[in-house]
């Protein structure tokens, strides 16, 4: 009789056991509760992002429809150290790449406080060793005057950099009597989107050609035939379609195997409960949500200032900037007084390894970003009182709710599979993303 309520009573703990694993965790329930809330569809699923080679679902400029050949043309360009043929010095000549300045391992940002391409040299483990040349002077390096914005989910940013000047579109309409006095933003009189005109841009402002070596040499024609076959031969291979091929290649950079992404697709497990608890509180007490919204978890729409620091007040920036339009973010572009020290809300995906925050770098770590959104105490003197935004305030959220913050930001928001976006080898068969000569010692090519 005994034998018989042992094995009844080790059968139901056994019973226990295996179901319990399965038994509904109500942190899920509550969180799509709060998701279905705050969503436009009234969906949680709203947030899921595309799959990567869902050419027809990533938003995309209608006058460069994705596709797959366009994708890994602009993937080897992007990172194609043989397309820096006109630097100032021969010296810099094909060392650089779109790349340097975005490095997969730093959440697609600079490993250091300012981007530096041509001019720079080195590049330490995750780029954050690369400093000046000698042949150059301070002023003449490829530099900005703010921060690097990430191209991580940079499809679901409709006018790009920080002050949202690229582009003839959306927020640029009604804006054309500016494009003109910058040299840089007349793209914008050809009516792409931002990234589209940032990329073809970008070939002239850090001094990378597409010539007959790239083409012949290199072997890059035949990609720029199977891309762009709708293209005049006449056309066809120029720094638009090579920009038109890296942007469909950005557009493909998409954070959807994070944990966070993964959960909103069923797999309840992909986030453990703290980095729900964070969920919550992001989308909840912090009300983040707020400002950031949509599958990137930014708003391309809307620009506000909180007062942070700019680039030349680290005291780590090369040919600092003080008096820089750069600094007074989208008024530095539209000239309105209401538009002064606005900056773009960013997308908040792979930032765990990313070593700077802001568009001043003035944040080391996720935890002082929360640490100053939860105080709520502006830093910038430069910055009016008047200009600040009204969601800038105290947040009282409490120290155990700022670690389940930073551990759903750092941890759930991370998609580790970012190395499927970078190709083994460029087709020139150097060095990237950098192939100056102590990058190429760094990065074990030589």
């Amino acid at each position: 009789m005994n034998k018989i309520v042992v094995t009844v009573f080790l059968l139901s703990i056994f019973l226990y056991t295996c179901t319990s694993d399965h038994l509904p965790n109500p942190l899920d329930s509550k969180l799509k509760r709060v998701l279905n809330g705050i969503s436009p569809s009234g969906n949680y699923e709203s947030y899921i992002l595309p799959e990567s080679d869902d050419y027809e679902g990533i938003p995309h400029d209608p006058s460069n429809p994705l596709t797959k050949e366009k994708v890994e043309l602009g993937k080897l360009l992007f990172y194609e150290t043989g397309l820096a043929l006109a630097p100032f010095y021969e010296q810099s000549k094909k060392t650089y790449s779109c790349s340097t300045c975005h490095i997969p391992s730093a959440g697609f940002l600079p490993g250091r406080v300012q981007g530096i391409a041509e001019g720079g040299i080195g590049f330490g483990e995750n780029g954050e060793r690369r400093t000046m040349s000698g042949h150059y002077d301070e002023k003449e390096l490829d530099v900005q005057e703010v921060r690097a914005a990430s191209i991580m989910n940079v499809a679901f940013v409709t006018n790009t950099t920080w002050n949202g000047q690229f582009g003839g579109n959306n927020v640029n309409e009604g804006t054309e009597d500016l494009w003109g006095y910058d040299p840089f933003t007349e793209i914008n009189f050809r009516g792409y989107y931002g990234l589209e005109s940032q990329a073809i841009e970008g070939f002239t402002l850090h001094r990378m050609l597409i010539n007959e070596e790239v083409l012949d040499t290199f072997g890059y024609r035949p990609l720029f035939d199977a891309a762009f076959p709708d293209f005049p031969v006449e056309e066809r291979y120029s720094e638009t379609t090579g920009g038109f091929a890296i942007s469909a290649y950005l557009r493909s950079l998409l954070a959807n195997r994070a944990p966070f992404q993964r959960w909103l697709k069923g797999e309840e497990t992909a986030m453990n409960d703290q980095q729900k608890r964070g969920a919550l509180l992001f989308f909840g007490k912090a009300g983040c949500f707020r400002c950031h919204q949509g599958p990137a978890l930014n708003n391309p729409d809307r620009f506000y200032a909180i007062g942070v620091k700019d680039l030349h007040q680290t005291g780590e920036s090369f040919n600092p900037s003080p008096q820089g339009k750069r600094n007074l973010g989208r008024g530095g572009f539209t000239r309105k007084a209401e538009d002064l020290y606005k900056f773009k809300i960013p997308q908040l995906y792979n930032l765990k390894e990313t070593p700077c925050y802001f568009h001043g770098s003035s944040k080391l770590s996720l935890r002082e970003v929360l640490n100053y959104f939860n105080e709520a105490v502006p830093e910038n003197q430069n910055v009016p009182q008047e200009q600040i935004a009204p969601q800038f305030r105290p947040l009282h959220l409490t120290e155990k709710e700022i670690e389940d913050l930073v551990v759903f930001l750092g941890d759930a928001l991370y998609d580790q599979d970012y190395q499927r976006y970078v190709p083994n080898e460029v087709l020139s068969g150097y060095c990237f993303p950098n192939n100056d000569v102590a990058s190429r010692f760094d990065l074990g090519c030589d």
